[in-house]
């Protein structure tokens, strides 16, 4: 039995030429399998790999490769190629191709299609690049409610395989309005002679085509649906959206928002595709804003420059003063952009937010400040020389830690939802750009306390 082929092996055949058996070996493989090894091929050689291909198996490939290989493989293949793969796409998967390329390739590509696919194509490129009608597409199947089940499963049969799915099939009025669907599961265990209208609930949930795609993804994960209906302003059904699709979306989404939180730009493409130069402009930025931000840490600490002068040891404990509001900063916003991202909280929330971030933050700010007044204590009957203030020093750590910690909360919890409020994305509130702010009125924070507790002894 032979060994299932890797990049390595093909890449071995097709230099060989030995295009027969690398035919067999790519036939008998799933075609996640076949993408896989296309995508670790030079820019050339997969188009060699993907002619071996039969048309299916072919078109199946090609909608699960990135943007980079798709366009590898479209420039080494013929317009005759072209237009057979992109005819045979499904519309919602060409909608993304299509555009994500330059105008002028778009319109090569587009009237390279049928006729048929063309309107197709040119429909659903007419909407928004972030709307629901980019993720559609119009093959589903409808059926009439004067219709019995059995003319219904008939008209399946007739049609339905050219379907994006059959799981549910819709029913539709004069003039194609949406008035309901049906499971798949319900017609084949109804009568056939009963009719569409006698099994309808008249309830269903829809898409509108100009809505924002993130809208689809919480109805996706609202109502858990494998395929929802998409309709115009007037309820006319217009198309389909599946769930692999819409997983997507939540996939890019989700990337996005870490990319943010990580304090840089969103990027547009997969890590190993991003050109050096594209990478700084994206990171540069923020490190630049965060940078300018941290000199203000130094700012702050040079107004205490006295108590410092003073106290000298008050300076040992800045780092850990930093880090702890810092820390609890970024987690109480990592914590809040996702519930917020996922609906799990809303801007209406914000009081009960605060209320359980206030408790959480003031129970970890006093373990926090335990922790660091016994450091001082501890240091000091190991022969640590902090003076004979030494159990007031661990006080004002101790109280500063609690402060620190609950401020950074604060400011963890608060800023991502002030930005959605103002119609910002939460996560720009990046965690190293709370950090930041919460270091610099940390420090603040800490020397206040620590000249409030000590004005008579160590200051």
């Amino acid at each position: 039995m032979n060994a299932t082929p890797d990049a390595t092996t093909v890449l071995e055949r097709i230099q060989t030429r030995q295009f027969a058996p690398l035919r067999r070996e790519l036939a008998a493989l799933d075609p996640a399998d076949i993408a896989d090894i296309l995508r670790e091929l030079e820019p050339g050689t997969e188009a060699i790999a993907f002619r071996l291909l039969d048309k299916e198996t072919a078109t199946s490939v090609f909608e699960l490769l990135q943007l980079d290989t798709q366009q590898s493989i479209l420039r080494a293949l013929g317009d005759r190629d072209v237009a057979g793969v992109l005819d045979d796409m499904s519309p919602d998967d060409r909608t993304e191709l299509l555009g994500e390329l330059p105008g002028k390739v778009t319109k090569r590509l587009i009237n390279l299609l049928s006729s048929d696919e063309r309107d197709v194509a040119t429909k659903l490129l007419g909407y928004a690049r972030e709307s629901i009608g980019r993720l559609m597409t119009p093959d589903y199947v409808q059926v009439k409610p004067h219709w019995t089940v059995g003319e219904a499963l008939d008209h399946v049969r007739a049609y339905g395989q050219d379907s994006e799915t059959l799981n549910v099939v819709y029913v539709t009025e004069k003039g194609g309005r949406l008035i309901d669907d049906l499971r798949m599961r319900e017609l084949l265990l109804t009568d056939p002679s009963a009719t569409i209208k006698s099994i309808m609930d008249d309830q269903f949930v829809a898409l509108e085509a100009h809505e924002d795609q993130e809208t689809a993804v919480e109805t996706f994960r609202r109502y858990d649906r494998t395929a929802l209906p998409v309709v115009d302003s007037d309820g006319i059904l217009v198309g389909i959206v599946t769930v692999d699709d819409v997983l997507d979306v939540a996939q890019a989404e989700a990337t996005e928002d870490i990319q943010l939180l990580g304090g840089s730009q969103a990027f547009d493409e997969p890590y190993l595709n991003i050109r050096i130069g594209t990478m700084v402009k994206k990171r540069a930025p923020w490190l630049v804003l965060l940078f300018f931000g941290q000199m203000l840490t130094a700012t702050a600490m040079a107004g205490f420059e006295d108590a410092l002068s003073q106290a000298l040891v008050l300076a040992v404990f800045v780092p850990l003063i930093i880090s702890s509001g810092g820390n609890s900063g970024s987690q109480a916003a990592t914590l809040i952009i996702r519930a917020l991202t996922t609906g799990e909280a809303k801007l209406t929330d914000w009081a009960r937010v605060l209320g359980r971030e206030v408790a959480a933050a003031g129970i970890i700010g006093l373990i926090l400040g335990v922790l660091g007044a016994l450091r001082i204590a501890t240091g000091h009957l190991f022969g640590v020389d902090y003076g004979t203030d030494w159990l007031l020093l661990a006080a004002t750590m101790g109280v500063s830690l609690l402060f620190v910690v609950l401020w950074g909360s604060l400011v963890g919890t608060l800023l991502p939802m002030i930005l959605q409020r103002l119609g910002a994305d939460p996560a720009a509130s990046s965690t190293p750009f709370v950090a930041t702010i919460v270091d610099v009125t940390g420090i603040l924070l800490y020397f206040t306390v620590a000249t409030a507790m000590l004005r008579g002894t160590l200051l």
